[in-house]
């Protein structure tokens, strides 16, 4: 994996000309802009392709106390290309079992219900972008999601939260980002390789040119597909303003790990401002300050060989 870090004759006459010229302009960007209002989808009218049916059941079925593995094994094996990929990765440096799986119930056996929740939706994600992947910006996208969920189960690990549900959870946050990916994957490349600002300021140009942007999206989503109400938080919140006096909960774990994900190099795109590493350590609460990671380039290279070990598995 290769992720780059981001680094910090008459004045009268004149003055009319360039007057006139400025209103022109502005007259010109309110034609498009009405233009573009009056072409924008409702969302029950923007043509998204559905999200792999056998992830969302897995993640569906996995909440249940009830269920039983040979249902899970039974339901991943129904798609035997999803099934292969679910056990190559399950058997790679990302989980690092120590005897591998031969078949997807081992699988199960081994990493448990709750993990595989997160391992069939990086699957599933995945093959939700599919070819739009071939492409720079897309990929930066992906790098980004999986960043997220990586350090947010190791910030999970350290603490007392559940580190497969902040795995799943960080796999999930920008669902909404890869519907619009999927949607309009050259314009919504175009606008990341030209925007610049905080990751927060994406969404007002992700509206201009959607008419969502991508936590409203997400939030759509999370309801449309049915997922656990426990997501619409964090995938519609994970940019809000933190402060450090809130508990510190799955959707914090997301919001700091989002972050930490641009400092390491994983940004959504490439004009993103990042938080210094040493500020977002001091945001974490005195238990994982002092048992995570105490420098950037640590935790980056433990992500990047993370990434590389999911990407060396071709779907």
């Amino acid at each position: 994996m290769r992720c780059l870090r981001p680094v910090r004759g008459n004045g009268r006459t004149i003055t009319c000309s360039r007057g006139l010229s400025e209103r022109k302009g502005t007259r010109m960007l309110q034609i498009e802009a009405r233009r573009n209002v009056a072409i924008t989808p409702s969302w029950a009218h923007l043509r998204l392709p559905p999200f792999p049916q056998v992830a969302l059941r897995v993640l569906q079925l996995a909440n249940n106390e009830n269920v039983q593995l040979h249902e899970l094994s039974e339901l991943i094996s129904s798609d035997p290309a999803f099934a292969s990929e679910v056990l190559t990765i399950a058997n790679s440096l990302l989980y690092a079992p120590r005897f591998p799986a031969s078949s997807i119930l081992q699988a199960i056996a081994v990493l448990g219900a709750n993990n595989l929740q997160g391992l069939c939706l990086t699957v599933g994600v995945r093959g939700y972008m599919g070819k739009a992947l071939n492409q720079p910006a897309m990929r930066a996208i992906w790098r980004h999601n999986l960043a997220c969920a990586l350090i947010a189960d190791q910030l999970a690990s350290v603490g007392h939260l559940d580190r497969d549900v902040a795995y799943t959870a960080g796999v999930m946050h920008d669902i909404g980002r890869l519907a619009l990916a999927v949607i309009r994957p050259k314009e919504y490349s175009l606008l990341l390789g030209a925007h610049s600002g905080s990751p927060a300021s994406i969404l007002n140009a992700e509206r201009d040119l959607f008419g969502w942007d991508h936590c409203e999206a997400g939030r759509q989503l999370v309801a449309d597909w049915k997922m656990p109400p426990e997501f619409e938080p964090i995938v519609s919140e994970h940019h809000a303003t933190r402060h450090k006096e809130r508990t510190w909960g799955i959707s914090e774990v997301i919001n700091m790990s989002c972050r930490m994900a641009d400092t390491v190099g994983c940004a959504a795109f490439s004009g993103c401002e990042i938080t210094p590493f040493p500020e977002l350590l001091d945001e974490l609460p005195e238990r994982e300050r002092k048992l995570f990671h105490t420098t950037v380039e640590t935790l980056a290279n433990e992500i990047a060989r993370k990434i590389d070990s999911v990407e060396s598995v071709r779907p």
